[in-house]
C-alpha cells in the first residue's frame, strides 16, 4: 500500500525550492497511491492537486483545503462524492472513469458555491439550458428512480465484494488439505446419522463442484508462466474497483520479480594470483594484444589494443618481476613474461595513430645490445681460396702486391763511394748519355 509522504511531496516541490508549506500546486498523479493524508496539514495553501491515475477508494482529508480550486481525482476508485464541503474555493472536480455508483452523492456539492466545472465521464457534453428546465420539471421522477437504482446497486456491489474476498482468499490460502474431521464428515456413519444408500452421502451437484475445481486447479498448475499470463488477461470479470486493484497488484508483482531477476548476484572476486604463488593469465576487457621479444635491445614488448578513444586516465598499468597488469575501466588485464623483467626501467606509451597502449621491458638478465650496421652484401660470391682464408677469419687485413707499385722507390737512393773516394749516386733504370755535359 503506498502513502503519501513528506519526501513525496518534497520531491514534487522544485518548482518551490522544495517548501511544501507554501505550495500552491502539486501533482501526485500515477504513484499508486491507495489513499489521500497530509495534504490538508502540510499544504494549507493548495491551489491545484492533481491525484489521477491512483487507486484511491474515497475522498478523505482535504476538507483544510480552503484554497483549493482544482482537484483532478480521475481514473481511481471513488464509489462516493463526499468530503468537499470544507473546500470553499473548488471551482472544478473531476471524478472522470470512476465507480461513482451512487448518483444522489452529487447533491453533496451544492455547498460548494463556486464550483463551475464537474465531470463524471457521462457523455462529455456541456448541460444546456434546455436540459437544466427539463431536468427540473422531472426532478422527483427522476429522484425516486435513481433512489431505486441505488438499491439495486448496492446489493450488486455487495455480492461483488463477497465474491471477491472469496476469491482472493482462496488465492492466499491455495489448495487447502482436507482434515482428519472434515474426511469423516464425508464418510457415512461419522456424522452421528444414518444411511440407508452410501453412494447418495454427498449431492450430486456439490461432488461435481469439487471434481471441476480439482481439474482447474490441476489445469492451472499445469499451465506455463506465458500461459498463465495470457489467461489472466483473457478471463473475463467485471469492471470494479476489486478487478481493477488486482490487475494493479498483479503487474506490481510481475514488475517486482522482473527486478528480482534483473539484480545480479555479486559474483566471487576473480582470482588473480592462486594461494601458491601461481600467476594467471586474465582478460576480462576482451582486449586483443600482441607479445613479442626484442633480441636486438633485450626487451619484452607488449601491445595492447584499447579502445582509441578510451581517456588515458581510465588505465592503470602495474609491472612486475614476471608479469604484467593493465587496468581498463575496472576490469582487468593480467598476463605473465617469458622473462623477467626490471619494472623500473619499463615505459608504458600510447600510440597516437591507433591509441594501443605499448609497454616496453628490459629483461633482467642479459646485456642490451646496441643495434650496429650490417656490411653491405656482395651480389656475385667469390670461389678462390684467399676469399674463403678472408671469409673464414674475423680480421681482416689489407694486402699490398710489391709489383703493382708505380712510385719511386726511395729506399735505392743511398749514396755510394767508388775507389778514388769520389761519392757516386746510383739509380735505378739510369742511362749514361755522352752527348750530355757532366754536371760540376
Amino acid at each position: 500500500m503506498v502513502l503519501i509522504t513528506e519526501d513525496m511531496v518534497r520531491r514534487r516541490a522544485e518548482h518551490n525550492n522544495c517548501e511544501i508549506l507554501s505550495l500552491e500546486e502539486v501533482s501526485l498523479h500515477q504513484q499508486d497511491i491507495e489513499k489521500i493524508e497530509h495534504i490538508d496539514k502540510w499544504c494549507r495553501d493548495l491551489k491545484i492537486l492533481y491525484l489521477q491515475n491512483n487507486l484511491i477508494p474515497r475522498i478523505e482529508n482535504v476538507y483544510r483545503l480552503k484554497k483549493l480550486e482544482y482537484l483532478n481525482l480521475a481514473l481511481n476508485n471513488v464509489e462516493l462524492i463526499e468530503n468537499l464541503e470544507g473546500c470553499e474555493s473548488l471551482q472544478k472536480l473531476d471524478l472522470t472513469v470512476n465507480f461513482v455508483g451512487r448518483l444522489s452523492s452529487v447533491e453533496s456539492l451544492k455547498n460548494n458555491l463556486h464550483l463551475r466545472e464537474l465531470f463524471l465521464y457521462l457523455d462529455g457534453k456541456e448541460i444546456g439550458r434546455s436540459e437544466r428546465i427539463r431536468a427540473r420539471q422531472g426532478l422527483d421522477e427522476v429522484r425516486r428512480r435513481i433512489r431505486q437504482q441505488e438499491q439495486d446497486y448496492l446489493q450488486k456491489r455487495a455480492s461483488e465484494k463477497e465474491e471477491a474476498q472469496r476469491e482472493g482468499g482462496e488465492v492466499q490460502r491455495g489448495p487447502k488439505r482436507e482434515s482428519h474431521s472434515s474426511v469423516k464428515a464425508k464418510n457415512p456413519g461419522f456424522d452421528g446419522r444414518w444411511y440407508t444408500d452410501i453412494n447418495n452421502t454427498i449431492p450430486v451437484h456439490e461432488e461435481n463442484k469439487e471434481i471441476q475445481g480439482r481439474e482447474e486447479k490441476e489445469k492451472t498448475s499445469c499451465l506455463s508462466s506465458e500461459d498463465q499470463e495470457r489467461e489472466f488477461w483473457e478471463k473475463p470479470c467485471a469492471y470494479t474497483p476489486e478487478s481493477r486493484l488486482e490487475a494493479h497488484r498483479h503487474l506490481d508483482e510481475k514488475k517486482k520479480a522482473k527486478e528480482r531477476k534483473a539484480v545480479k548476484t555479486p559474483k566471487a572476486p576473480r582470482t588473480l594470483i592462486t594461494p601458491h604463488g601461481r600467476v594467471m593469465n586474465v582478460n576480462e576487457p576482451k582486449l586483443d594484444f600482441n607479445l613479442t621479444e626484442d633480441g636486438d635491445n633485450n626487451t619484452i614488448v607488449l601491445d595492447l589494443e584499447v579502445y582509441r578513444h578510451m581517456d588515458t586516465s581510465l588505465m592503470d598499468v602495474d609491472v612486475q618481476p614476471t608479469y604484467a597488469r593493465v587496468t581498463v575501466k575496472g576490469k582487468i588485464f593480467q598476463l605473465v613474461l617469458p622473462a623477467e623483467v626490471m619494472p623500473d626501467s619499463s615505459t608504458a606509451k600510447r600510440s597516437q595513430i591507433t591509441g594501443h597502449l605499448v609497454l616496453t621491458m628490459p629483461k633482467a638478465q642479459g646485456e642490451i645490445k646496441m643495434a650496429t650496421p650490417h656490411p653491405p652484401k656482395v651480389s656475385q660470391s667469390s670461389n678462390t681460396p684467399e676469399e674463403k682464408t678472408r671469409k673464414g677469419n674475423n680480421r681482416q687485413r689489407l694486402e699490398v702486391d710489391p709489383s703493382k707499385h708505380s712510385g719511386v722507390d726511395l729506399a735505392n737512393i743511398v749514396p755510394r763511394e767508388n775507389r778514388t773516394g769520389e761519392q757516386t749516386i746510383f739509380y735505378d733504370n739510369f742511362v749514361d748519355d755522352p752527348d750530355v755535359p757532366p754536371l760540376m
